[in-house]
């Protein structure tokens, strides 16, 4: 009788121990980038950065901070619904501005993947250029390295989950057919920043506690 004691009640403690690990994740707060898509090119579609802060921060999202005008924001929230928060800030950007923008988010393991996958020595400066292809769920697959028209002789190119990396020497640039993909849906279903961006949004989302 008592060993049967012992035995439901170490049952009942493990399943505790669960509940509360369990608990304590979803209350967690988690780090996100959220990376908008064609903004400031061209004259079009133009999001202030304080103004875009803001918005972030009207929507309830905590320590809010922007980089560069191509549209990075990163946040804290204690949400894991990537797709509600996507939502709310996709309206309230759109409510700010006047038009529609399309948002990727990324939690901060995600970077932090795509940032070590990037070798040591791929830059972008005035010898290299290298931009990370963010890839949206509907195009987020190792076989879409097939989809780009690549010259593998003058360029390279992997992928990583959730995105493509890809280089080419500036003297080599113009050779390239990567550009090809402009007005693709393919094109559509991406959001490109340069290693140097992505590097600096993982040192800002790391800083962040």
């Amino acid at each position: 009788m008592g060993l049967n004691t012992v035995r439901f009640n170490q049952s009942d403690s493990s399943t505790d121990r669960e509940f509360s690990r369990r608990w304590s994740l979803s209350l967690a707060v988690m780090v996100y980038v959220a990376l908008l898509r064609g903004i400031n090119v061209g004259g079009k579609n133009k999001v202030d950065m304080r103004q875009l802060k803001a918005t972030v921060e009207e929507v309830g999202l905590t320590e809010v901070s922007t980089y560069i005008n191509s549209g990075n924001v990163v946040f804290k929230s204690s949400s894991r619904n990537r797709a509600e928060l996507v939502a709310r800030l996709e309206a309230a950007i759109k409510e700010s501005f006047g038009f529609p923008v399309s948002v990727l988010l990324r939690d901060r393991a995600a970077m932090q993947k795509v940032a070590k996958a990037l070798p040591n020595g791929w830059t972008n400066d005035d010898v290299m250029r290298c931009d990370v292809l963010f890839l949206w769920r509907d195009f987020d697959r190792a076989s879409i390295i097939d989809d780009l028209p690549i010259r593998p002789e003058i360029e390279d190119v992997f992928y990583v989950p959730g995105a493509v990396i890809w280089r080419v020497d500036r003297v080599n640039q113009m050779k390239s057919r990567l550009s090809r993909v402009v007005g693709t849906p393919l094109y559509k279903g991406m959001t490109i920043r340069n290693c140097n961006t992505v590097r600096k949004l993982v040192e800002m989302m790391e800083a962040v506690h």
